[in-house]
């Protein structure tokens, strides 16, 4: 599929098709395929994070997947850090993932939230006993629609943000900053947004492949690497529903519903961001 862009943004929610239009427009274009997606920069999660399989990446150059330690605090700062070299050095670009931040990011730059003093970090941050779900009905309800119940790290962040500020974290990332993308690039921008019956029926069976592939095989060795509870990459959808059947605490098929209708609902949140932050400008594919 050719495109008259430089580059090429393509966004949508989890299973709705992104890995397979991307690598067609980038074999069209002479393009690398860049990741956008905040779970696939995890080298040890290629198979839940969905990210694209060998011999997809066989078919296109692809960069920025697996390529951070699921110890590391990976922010949107650092991600664009690691995008700089790629934009820099002119090549035909397309850029995939569901994580709305980054192409936010990208095309407004980042926000100018101010810092956090450290009272109020310490505040959040050592909020330990407070159980994560308790601290997202504690959010205000900008940040409430559109962040993991079980994304800990985010949820504090926003929590911190708003007591400091007295704004929603969503809020001032909307809030116009430097672009990323070179002024004079050639940019389309595409949104994917299949129909939700459609898109639970592909969220269900990928998962129930996901499995069948070896998703409890690659939970079983994350969780050999003894990775801090609140590590990002220890929230990822799926690890809590497959660990919980590795600890004999689920059935297989009990934790097979659970991350299935986990992943179903962070693809509502997603579709919530797109929609209310990708309007003008982005082409529904």
């Amino acid at each position: 599929m050719k495109i008259d862009a430089d580059i090429v943004l393509i966004a949508g929610p989890t299973a709705s098709g992104k890995t397979r239009l991307a690598i067609d427009i980038a074999r069209a274009n002479g393009a690398l395929v860049l990741n956008a997606d905040s779970m696939q920069v995890y080298r040890e999660l290629r198979i839940l994070s969905a990210r694209p399989s060998p011999e997809e990446e066989a078919r296109a150059p692809h960069h920025l997947f697996g390529h951070v330690g699921g110890d590391a605090a990976y922010s949107v700062a650092r991600w664009v850090e690691d995008v700089k070299p790629y934009l820099e050095a002119g090549r035909n670009l397309v850029i995939v993932g569901g994580t709305g931040l980054y192409f936010n990011t990208l095309l407004n730059g980042l926000s100018p939230i101010p810092e956090t003093p450290d009272d109020v970090r310490r505040k959040w941050r050592d909020a330990g006993e407070v159980p994560t779900g308790e601290l997202h009905r504690q959010l205000d309800p900008q940040a409430a629609a559109v962040l993991n119940p079980g994304d800990r790290q985010r949820i504090i962040r926003a929590l911190e943000v708003h007591e400091n500020t007295g704004r929603s974290i969503i809020e001032w990332q909307k809030t116009a900053g430097k672009p990323v993308l070179p002024s004079e690039a050639n940019i389309a921008r595409l949104l994917l947004m299949p129909d939700r019956k459609i898109l639970h029926e592909r969220i269900n069976r990928r998962f129930e492949l996901m499995v069948e592939e070896g998703a409890i095989d690659e939970v079983s060795s994350l969780l050999a690497l003894n990775y801090p509870s609140g590590a990002p990459v220890m929230k990822a959808i799926g690890v809590p529903q497959l660990a919980g059947y590795l600890d004999q605490e689920l059935s297989l098929e009990e934790a097979l519903e659970k991350g299935k209708a986990a992943t179903r609902q962070y693809a509502k949140r997603q579709s919530t961001w797109f929609r209310n932050s990708f309007g003008e400008g982005w082409k529904h594919v």
